[in-house]
């Protein structure tokens, strides 16, 4: 078994498929292969309570607690959805938005129930992604990335996860769940955010 040499601080499959895709597309991370990219389930089951007030600070929580308990770099993200009309809400809330961390079912019923019949021109938003690397030594990394787009009235595609069956990104006729998962990374805000982040995990990783 390969060991791993970088840790992604979700204990979420979809994630840990879409984050390892990510820093592996066309050597983004250099030297880096994948059974050497796992998630935070191969060192513990607990999650660190998220109480930062800004995307920047949940992520930093939680790289510094995986990179703490498994002594290896680790990358957390913290990302939402911000809706200009509601004020930015939902934001760092986002997964838990109808009340129950990751029932995106209801968060998605619940977000539409309150637009409304709001017109598309005021159905602006953008998914949000700030991307932490922290290593055992103590580098601390923070990028962002960012995704604008119009929300739909009702999902569509069964691609993703989260709020991408409802963006519609800027530019595309498609739903974030109707993209593959290809031209999503391309675009996406985590996709940004980790290949920002990209050159300093190589940076890292070389030692």
């Amino acid at each position: 078994m390969t060991d791993p040499r970088l840790v992604l601080a979700t204990h979420n499959d979809h994630k840990v498929g879409e984050l390892r895709a990510i820093l592996l597309a066309a050597g983004t991370v250099p030297g880096l292969l994948p059974d050497e990219v796992v998630g935070a389930t191969r060192f513990t089951d607990v999650q660190p309570v998220e109480d930062g007030v800004t995307f920047e600070a949940n992520a930093l929580i939680k790289a510094r607690a995986l990179a703490a308990e498994s002594g290896l770099p680790s990358v957390a993200d913290d990302s939402g959805l911000a809706v200009d009309v509601l004020g930015g809400a939902p934001g760092i809330f986002s997964a838990r938005w109808a009340g129950r961390h990751g029932d995106d079912r209801a968060n998605l019923d619940l977000l539409l129930a309150q637009l409304g019949d709001i017109a598309p021109e005021h159905r602006r938003a953008r998914f949000v992604c700030a991307a932490a690397l922290v290593t055992p030594e103590g580098v601390e990394h923070v990028v962002r990335g960012e995704l604008v787009g119009t929300l739909l009235t009702a999902p569509r595609g069964d691609g993703g996860f989260g709020y991408d069956p409802i963006l519609l990104p800027e530019g595309y006729d498609r739903s974030c769940a109707e993209l593959s998962p290809e031209e999503k990374n391309a675009i996406s805000h985590r996709g940004q955010a980790f290949r920002a982040l990209a050159p300093t995990i190589a940076d890292v990783l070389r030692g």
